[in-house]
Order: structure tokens, then sequence, then C-alpha cells
């Protein structure tokens, strides 16, 4: 049923700006909840009934990005990220609110249904709404222009390829360098041959001196196949390790062991009654019976029970069958507790130095809030003459950081290209194991709409690295892994195997999915 001539009136949607499809301006954003649906009015003709839900989004998210927006404008000063910022706080402003009765309404009518609408948020409801309009004959409102729905994805496109040196469909490879590729040259030409385009460095290991031999390896492997390698030099940030192990070869912990954190090292141990001091010693002081301490991203889990001289005893609630032995150098957290520790460690200061010289890319570590950001930037721009500031990768590890991820989407790219880390291992001990795969996704959404390149990390084909044959599991999460523009792989002894593992699965999926769009082309499995 047509409606030739009809036009909705401002009292029932708002005012309807026709004139090149503006979105209509109802006044004060409504948050945290659904959308207005008009039924009795226009009960009888679910396509006007749709118009006036649609129209009114579009104008609830239209208001509520520019009332944002101007709250970020003084911390925009790289015109390139303009575009991007705008359509990332509509994004936040159309998430705020429940769209799944209209998600349903608009796929009954065969129209978008939203939830793909990421990196063209009002290009996708001015859309909706122009062929609505035509649908019921109130009005010839204009679709928006083609490069409305390319602008974001090519801006994302360009930077997956200045950041991790990846083109085309497929994502990066990261590889986190071992020790011995400062001198193994054969080593990084056969890693860059395969198929790795960013060489990371994690300045928790190692010295500037090896360091210094391993960006000289990837320079020289990445000029003589004529191929680019980008080098991120990851700053460890205050990540509480364990510093030493006592005695040096514990027996494997089992569920129901104990063992003791100590501040300071300590003679007696044996490996029936282990114990352990952690690089943070005075945090040793702030704990207390109850307390959840996960070690190793959590293969290790224990309880602290009770004071024992000069630290705790902890009993351990989850291990592997097996058991696990306790290592130096391994993560040490506590879920929900707020360390205290500053954004930058001295260390991190120390060897600023040097990163600021020979990377392509910081890594920042356990950045929480957009101050730290601030303030990497500014310890940068003492050490450079660049009229820009270097970009950076963003690790994501913590509950804090992803509660503030589009203030420190919005302080980062401001100024610079840059990128997020999902560091799965870390966030996932800090929100839970359980919650790990919902906010990755959220992650992947919220960095698309602001064209972010994304980095998926952490325990990537693991068993393949170290043992030459992957799991199921891995396979798949290796597939999903497509959906970010790079994938880091950790060191081991099949590194080559690996590259060339998921270089062979990022083709296939290529074939059949896009971020969260499928693509349909011709299946031949049967």
């Amino acid at each position: 049923m047509r409606h030739k001539g009809r036009t909705l009136t401002r009292s029932s949607i708002g005012d309807s700006k026709r004139a090149g499809g503006d979105a209509a301006d109802p006044g004060q954003p409504i948050r945290h909840s659904s959308p207005v649906s008009l039924g009795d009015e226009y009960g009888a003709d679910p396509a006007l009934n749709l118009l006036a839900r649609v129209q009114s989004l579009e104008g609830q998210v239209g208001a509520a990005a520019r009332s944002v927006l101007s709250l970020w404008r003084n911390r925009i000063s790289d015109q390139e990220f303009e575009g991007p910022a705008s359509n990332f706080a509509a994004y936040l402003a159309l998430r705020e609110l429940d769209l799944s009765d209209l998600q349903r309404d608009l796929a009954r009518l065969g129209m978008s249904s939203l939830g793909r609408s990421e990196s063209h948020v009002l290009p996708t409801l001015q859309a909706v709404r122009s062929s609505l309009a035509r649908m019921t004959g109130v009005d010839d409102v204009a679709y928006p222009p083609d490069t409305a729905w390319t602008d974001g994805d090519d801006r994302l496109a360009r930077l997956k390829g200045s950041l991790f040196a990846a083109y085309g469909d497929q994502p990066g490879i990261m590889v986190t360098l071992p020790s011995e590729a400062a001198e193994d040259a054969a080593l990084v030409e056969q890693l860059v041959r395969q198929g790795m385009t960013c060489a990371r460095i994690n300045c928790a290991h190692d010295s500037p001196d090896v360091w210094r031999g391993m960006c000289g390896s990837v320079r020289r492997a990445a000029a003589e196949q004529g191929k680019e390698c980008r080098i991120l030099m990851d700053l460890p940030g205050p990540k509480c390790r364990i510093e030493t192990v006592s005695p040096e070869k514990p027996k494997r912990l089992h569920v129901g062991d104990c063992f003791r954190l100590l501040a300071s090292e300590k003679r007696g141990s044996t490996p029936d009654n282990p114990h352990i001091t952690i690089s943070f010693p005075a945090l040793v002081a702030q704990l207390k019976p109850g307390l959840a301490v996960w070690i190793n991203d959590g293969k290790i889990r224990a309880r602290i029970v009770e004071a024992c001289e000069g630290g705790w005893v902890l009993e351990v609630t989850s291990a592997r069958q097996k058991g696990e032995r306790l290592k130096p150098e391994k993560g040490v957290g506590l879920p929900g507790v707020d360390l205290g520790l500053p954004a930058l460690s001295a260390h991190d200061l120390e060897d600023l130095d040097f990163v600021c010289q020979h990377a392509d890319l910081v890594g920042y570590s356990f950045v929480q809030r957009p101050e730290d950001v601030a303030l990497l930037d500014r310890e940068i721009a003492i050490r450079t003459t660049a009229a820009r500031p270097l970009p950076l990768v963003l690790k994501i590890e913590t509950a804090e950081a992803v509660s503030n991820l589009p203030q420190l989407i919005v302080q980062a790219g401001g100024l610079r290209p840059f990128g997020i880390m999902i560091a799965r291992g870390d966030l996932a001990v800090d929100i839970g194991f359980g919650r790990l795969a919902e906010i990755q996704e959220e992650i992947l959404w919220l960095c698309q709409a602001a064209s972010v390149p994304v980095v998926w990390a952490t325990q990537v084909l693991d068993d393949l690295v170290r043992d030459g044959l992957p799991s199921r599991s891995e396979a798949t999460d290796a597939a999903m892994a497509h959906r970010a523009e790079c994938v880091m792989l950790n060191k081991g002894p099949y590194l080559a195997e690996a590259i060339e593992f998921l270089t062979d699965v990022f083709t296939r999926m290529a074939r059949h999915q896009t971020k969260k769009v499928a693509r349909f082309s011709p299946l031949h499995s049967w």
C-alpha cells in the first residue's frame, strides 16, 4: 500500500529535513532506551511505522554524536581522524540503545537490520530511511553517496598497510622474535619469506645489544627480499612477573598443593615447599587472605590462604591434571585488584631511548587511561624530533582499559595512526575467561567503527608453534582471527610452519567473510 504525497509530521516523529537526506534532530538524545515505536497511528502499515521509528532513531543518534564530538574536539589534531571520530561517536550512540525489535521488524521487510553498520552508521540509517520513504510514497529522500559506504573501510585498509605491512584481504602476521634472531640471520630470512609482516621485540626480555641485532636482521632480510616488515618494540609496562623460583626446579604443582609468595628471596625451600618472589615486591604487603592469584595467564590459579614469615601461603585451585611448574618471568595476575602501579616504569623509560630510534611502532602494555597515552606521548616527544608522534599499539589487558576504550581511541587517534591489540592472556585473567569471547567481539566492533586496526594476540596456534601440530580449537581460533587486521604469534621452534598454516587459513576465510559480513562465494565442498 502506497501513500502518495503523505508527509510524516513534526509532531509525530520530528522535523524531516528532506534536502540532501539529513538526519532529523529532535533535541536531546534518549539514552539507554529503545527507540520510539509508534504502533497505533501507523499500525496498519508496517513500512510507515518503521519509517517513523528509523527517522526518530536517526535523529537521536545524530544529535548524540554531535554532542560527543564537541567534547572530543580539543583532542583531535589529526584531520584524517575527524571522519572516523564522527562515525565512532555515532556508533557509540547507536549501541547505547536496544535495537533488537527494530532489527527484527526491518528484516521482515527485507531491509538492512543495521547489524553490519560499524563503518558507516548514519549512511546506513539514511539508506534505510530512503528505502522506506520510497516504499510508502511519503517522500523521495536521496540515498547516501557511494563514498559513504567505503571511506571508513578504505582508511582501515590503508592503516593496515602502513602499520603492519598487510595488504588486500589478508591480515598481517606479527611474530615475537626469539633471542637467537639477533644472530641467526637465516631464521629471520625464513620468517620474512614465509610471510611475517611485523616483527615484535618484547623489551621485557634481552638487552639493547640483542634488540639491535634483531632490528638489523629484520631490516636486512626485508631489503634483500624486496618486502616490507615493520618492527614493533613492546614496552612491558607494570606487568608483575615471577622474579625468582626456589628451588630452581620445583616439582609440578597440582590442585591442593601449596607454595609461598615472599617479598624477598629466602633459603631453605625444597621441591615440596617452593616459594617465589615477584618483580614488584612492595605488592606483597598489600595482599590479604582470600585473594586470587593467577600465574602464566591463568595456567596456575591459586588463592591466598594464610600469612607466613615474609609473605603468604597460596593454595593451587586450578591446574592441568599433569600439573604445572613455577617458572621465572611468567606473569602474575591479581584479578580485580588495582595494583596502583605507574603506567610507565623506570625500566620502560630507559628502554624508550632505544625504542624511539629503532622501532616503527611502540607497543604500550597495560595502558588504562587517556592520561597514560598523553604521558607516553610526552616522553616520546622528549626523545624524537619528528613532527608526528610514533605510531602506537595500545594493548588492552585490563577491565579498566576496556571501560575506557572509547577515550583511549580518541586520545591516541586524535594525534596519529595507531592500533589496538587484544592481549587476550592478561585480559582473560582480569575480566574472567567467561567474558573474553564477548569482549574481544566488542573491541573488534568499536575499532572498526573508528577505523582502528586490531591485532589478535596471545596463544594463537601455540601448540603448532611449540610442538609442530595445531589443536582443533586453535585452527578455529585462527579462522576467527581473520577478522582482525593483524595476528600475533609467540615464539617457538615451529614459527615458519605456523606462518604457513595461518596464511592458508586466511586465504580460505577471505572467500567467505570480511569482518562481520559473510561473502557468498560459490561453495565446492559437496
